[in-house]
């Protein structure tokens, strides 16, 4: 769990949204039913309840983008609008909060059209104002905060991304790397009896490779390592997620296998590699340690199979493929 929070910033806010959604909404959701405010009580619990299960479906699935989007416009926006328009000027203040954390939660420029949204929609309907001076008043202040929103969150997006590019992305091959290979082997894990099929791990590692780089250098060791990342890449679906693991090691993560599927796919990939890759002394060849994952798995589990089985190929004589639990 801090695992995720650490590294997954989307999710943190998202999971900080839904605590102080508890610790901020429940208490005048509670208030509003002892007061006979019904209607408003009802509302509120409604935004608190949907914050709450949106919270519960990102841990679960994952999907934290389509949670976000859904945050920024149901409760934070549509809820916003509707406290707003029931309560007048004490409900516009909740507006703030909520368009502000859209922007934490959502792209920028979909948070920036959920606040035009709002606004639009208050000043035509006009029952939350007392006057048009307080209408125009917080039409301003809602456009300078969004306004200042939209930057910070841009350019903290921009941050985002190479920042994570930076931790999570091998500079040499420009495969993912160790880092995000133990949140996706979590991932895998954790949702994998939702798939249609098994998931796979296979630790594949370039034959000999010691002696390319002792015999022509570095910079011919590293051009292959970079061709045969490609390799893995172009002949692996979509879906599928490739990562350098260290040195000449690279971990594939397949998903929705079944053993038959992946006998052919893993036998693909060598033929490719035995095809393309090459060195100034001759063909390359790659040895594969394979499993699939099961219920019980931990992610050091999976690569103490998968390393096993390597060791294996590599010693019935190299460029072979080792499923871990076939004969």
């Amino acid at each position: 769990m801090l695992y995720r929070l650490r590294n997954d910033f989307q999710l943190s806010v998202i999971s900080l949204l839904g605590i102080f959604a508890i610790l901020g909404i429940t208490p005048f959701a509670i208030w509003r039913f002892l007061v006979g405010d019904t209607l408003i009580g009802v509302i509120d619990t409604t935004i608190l309840l949907s914050i709450i299960f949106a919270v519960a479906y990102a841990w679960r699935t994952g999907q934290n983008d389509h949670v976000g989007f859904f945050l920024a416009a149901v409760p934070c926006t549509m809820g916003g609008i509707a406290v707003a328009t029931l309560v007048g000027e004490a409900g516009l203040f909740w507006l703030y909060p909520a368009l502000i954390c859209s922007y934490f939660m959502t792209r920028p420029w979909i948070a920036t059209t959920l606040a035009l949204t709002a606004l639009v929609f208050l000043v035509i309907e006009g029952s939350a104002f007392n006057s048009s001076t307080q209408q125009w008043s917080f039409v301003t202040t809602v456009a300078v905060v969004s306004i200042c929103a939209y930057v910070f969150a841009r350019r903290n997006e921009d941050q985002r991304v190479t920042l994570q590019q930076l931790a999570l992305i091998d500079p040499l091959t420009d495969t993912k790397n160790r880092r995000a290979m133990d949140a996706a082997l979590e991932q895998a894990l954790g949702d994998r009896d939702r798939q249609t099929g098994d998931y796979a791990l296979a630790l594949v590692d370039l034959d000999h490779f010691k002696a390319v780089n002792d015999q022509h250098g570095h910079s011919v060791g590293d051009r292959i390592l970079v061709e045969f990342s490609s390799l893995l890449t172009s002949n692996t679906r979509r879906s599928d997620q490739v990562f350098r693991f260290g040195g000449e090691e690279f971990v594939l993560l397949l998903s929705g296998v079944t053993e038959q599927t992946l006998t052919a796919a893993v036998d693909h990939l060598q033929q490719a590699v035995r095809r393309s890759l090459k060195s100034p002394s001759g063909d390359v060849t790659a040895s594969f340690g394979v499993t699939l994952l099961r219920p019980s798995d931990s992610p050091q589990s999976v690569l103490e199979r998968a390393d096993r089985a390597l060791y294996q190929a590599k010693k019935e004589g190299r460029d072979r493929i080792v499923i871990e639990g076939h004969a």
